[in-house]
């Protein structure tokens, strides 16, 4: 009788944690650009400005079996970078920091993912990736958050929230100019909504 009930009990205890079958295969999804934007945070002359630039695309792979499997492929639209500051924006754009007429494109295409401690895409999650600014290619790592929208169901991952965010430093991608008023770190900060397809 033991036996009995310590095999239905893990059969039972297997079918609750086997995967929702609607999700066993990598789930592709795609960017609401309306509802995302890349920030970015830089000194200028010593005070902190703020700036955005359009996300032009995205792709988003995530396996729920094998979250560091996942990938992330992001384009920015370089052309449509803003500041508060009429000037710096220009500057921004200009050909001596992001050549935005010879280079619009800024693009981020993930390599690695490092799971956070509790195995997650966030708190302490990071993506390792290919970063194109200029033409020119790094690899950096990235900060990692994918949350649901709060108050869905856990079983639903038909739309997501993403964050990456990291240091980099626009000297190593050729956006050099100003030299003597914008400091070298550049903090990138990337928000999408994506939807499973």
């Amino acid at each position: 009788m033991a036996e009995i009930t310590r095999r239905t009990t893990l059969a039972a205890m297997a079918g609750f944690f086997a995967p929702v079958p609607a999700f066993a295969s990598p789930t592709l999804y795609r960017l609401d650009t309306n509802a995302s934007s890349v920030g970015f945070r830089f000194i200028l002359n010593g005070a902190e400005q703020k700036g955005t630039m359009p996300v032009r695309s995205a792709k988003i792979l995530i396996d729920p079996d094998n979250l560091g499997a996942s990938q992330v492929d992001v384009s920015v639209n370089v052309r449509g970078a803003r500041t508060p500051l009429i000037f710096a924006t220009k500057a921004l754009v200009g050909p001596s920091v992001l050549n935005a007429a010879q280079f619009p494109v800024i693009r981020f295409i993930s390599q690695s993912v490092t799971l956070a401690p509790d195995g997650r895409l966030s708190g302490g999650a990071k993506i390792t990736g290919q970063l194109t600014i200029r033409g020119e290619t790094r690899n950096v790592t990235l900060d990692a958050n994918l949350h649901r929208p709060q108050g869905s169901a856990p079983q639903d991952l038909s739309e997501l929230q993403v964050r990456l965010s990291g240091l980099i430093k626009r000297s190593d991608f050729g956006a050099t100019g100003y030299p003597d008023l914008v400091r070298d770190n550049v903090l990138l900060d990337i928000f999408a909504i994506v939807r499973s397809t």
